[in-house]
């Protein structure tokens, strides 16, 4: 499925490609205002913020960025590191000339964004962090596996460390990636359905290819360095917002840690896909925080 046809349930979106710090990066952009960009995790695209994206561009200028190695953006070799991708996004805000911003991020990017937002504090208005602790040292110390005495069924994310081997999860998902993201899309959320068949199926599209499976575990395999980037972040000053699924608490834990002041909410009855299980209530709150 083309960027193109996706945009056909978003009227008043349009596609652009920006040449940015060594690479090209795909955004889908609409809306008008103060402007606000969205970055998405893994396994996912800028689609996972396609259920919230009309509702926040009746407010802001919303920027929807498929980050280097995502979607339809370019898959370079290196670069994965996320204080470089940070300066990615640092390049886009450059070229469109805005003096500050408002930046969200959602699994994987929440790293980005805090890298983002502590290198450059002056163009940082407001950021937003969506159910997932930013990477720091802590990373070496989560459990791959449940420990004994543990519940059967207990989720452990052991992808953590698969999609730091290199060359082999390319080998094993290519043109059938479609099986680990309907186990990630079903263990991690709430209401499976809210992820619907249309919704797995452009990411399929996406993560079926071997040179975009590569360039995804690129952002895991860079954890080392990104645990050691982030001793060097001053913390944050401008607002902050962190919004979790029900039962999430180690994104309030690394808030305390990373930003001065904070606002935290849970939405109860939520997985980790906020934005598909609950994109209403996930517009709602960062509406009313960035208006405040």
């Amino acid at each position: 499925m083309s960027d193109q046809e996706l945009l056909r349930a978003l009227p008043g979106f349009e596609n652009k490609y920006f040449d940015v710090n060594g690479t090209t990066l795909h955004i889908v952009e609409g809306g008008s205002g103060y402007p606000l960009l969205l970055l998405p995790g893994w396994p996912q695209t800028w689609w996972a913020y396609s259920k919230v994206m009309s509702i926040l561009a009746k407010y802001f200028q919303v920027i929807a960025v498929d980050v280097r190695g995502m979607g339809s953006s370019s898959k370079p070799e290196t670069g994965y590191d996320k204080k470089n991708m940070a300066l990615d996004i640092y390049e886009l805000v450059q070229q469109y000339e805005f003096e500050k911003v408002y930046i969200a991020g959602h699994d994987i990017s929440t790293t980005i964004v805090h890298s983002f937002s502590s290198q450059f504090p002056g163009i940082t208005a407001k950021a937003i962090f969506l159910d997932t602790i930013p990477i720091d040292e802590n990373i070496h110390r989560v459990p791959m596996l449940a420990p004994a005495g543990y519940p059967a069924g207990a989720v452990y994310p052991w992808w953590l460390a698969f999609n730091q081997v290199q060359g082999l999860p390319e080998k094993l998902l290519e043109n059938r990636s479609r099986i680990l993201l309907d186990y990630m899309f079903d263990i991690l959320s709430f209401d499976k359905s809210t992820i619907t068949e249309y919704d797995r199926l452009v990411y399929a599209a996406s993560y079926n290819q071997n040179s975009n499976i590569r360039a995804a575990n690129g952002w895991y395999q860079a954890f080392a360095q990104d645990a050691i980037d982030s001793k060097s972040y001053q913390k944050l000053s401008m607002p902050v917002l962190g919004i979790a699924g029900e039962g999430n608490n180690m994104l309030e834990t690394g808030l305390q840690i990373i930003a001065g002041h904070y606002q935290w909410h849970t939405i109860p009855e939520t997985g980790h896909f906020l934005m598909e299980e609950r994109p209403r209530e996930v517009a709602e709150l960062m509406i009313r925080f960035l208006n405040e």
